[in-house]
């Protein structure tokens, strides 16, 4: 992995929980004998803003707002769109049940399977973007795993493979130029549900119009309490990104609010 993707990825860990908050606890421990009353605020607050973020009431909270800014597709027929453009996830590293190839991880699935099943619904061509390759640790970029899995799992034809973004913008930029030198301009855009209305901004920031099609919608409340307030680590992993994603997003906004200044 180069350097450069190394601190990308320590920074953003380091700044989104739970490495944040075993941070802010650690301050706390340093600043006792200085500031006990800060020192204890610190410690309480991370102990239980770990407890919050890890219970599914906490990650609804978080993630149930995010899916809603986008609808899920009603139908993929009279759209209008040209293509549908389908977003790399994660990957299981070198799966020894795959003769130690590069898989898609289970995210990367889901988006795959929901790509598959409007391919076959409406017949439109399929691009796969993502790019990850060498420079991050990788064998191969993340968009020829998907492509493999689609069209060796899903029977479903590539006909584009963007493998040169390392990031959701990159993915929109990198894209844009290959769908519209193929004449696209409309497109169905797959992705997370808690991750569409980023990557959708990053498309129509390209001059896409984007239909968007989202899939994994995680955060639906259920008022069990043995789902509701009993910490889990999928829990924290749902807060996890859905902070994430709140972040992005905000930055998104800073950034066309400048460049439109």
């Amino acid at each position: 992995m180069s350097v450069s993707g190394m601190i990308y990825i320590l920074f953003r860990n380091l700044i989104l929980p739970p490495a944040c908050l075993f941070v802010l606890f650690a301050l706390g421990l340093i600043v006792r004998k200085k500031w006990p009353r800060t020192s204890h605020t610190l410690c309480v607050g991370s102990v239980l803003l770990l407890f919050i973020l890890s219970t599914d009431i906490g990650a609804c909270l978080l993630g149930n707002s995010l899916e809603k800014l986008e609808a899920p597709l009603a139908s993929s027929a009279n759209t209008g769109a040209q293509a549908i453009v389908v977003l790399t996830a994660g990957k299981v590293a070198e799966a020894p049940e795959y003769g130690k190839k590069d898989i898609p991880d289970y995210i990367a699935l889901a988006r795959m399977r929901y790509a598959a099943k409007l391919h076959r619904e409406s017949m439109l061509p399929v691009l796969v973007t993502g790019g990850l390759g060498k420079a991050f640790g990788n064998n191969e970029p993340l968009a020829q795993g998907m492509a493999r899995g689609l069209q060796e799992d899903f029977a479903t034809p590539v006909k584009w493979l963007e493998t040169a973004s390392a990031n959701t913008a990159e993915n929109a930029e990198f894209s844009a130029k290959i769908l519209k030198s193929a004449g696209v301009t409309r497109i169905l855009l797959v992705t997370d549900a808690m991750h569409m209305r980023r990557a959708k901004l990053a498309f129509q920031q390209q001059g896409l119009q984007v239909v968007a099609a989202p899939t994994m919608f995680l955060n639906t409340y259920d008022f069990r309490p043995g789902n509701f307030f009993i910490p889990g680590v999928e829990s924290l992993r749902r807060s996890h990104y859905a902070i994430y994603e709140w972040v992005g997003l905000l930055w998104y906004r800073i950034s066309m609010s400048s460049h439109t200044a």
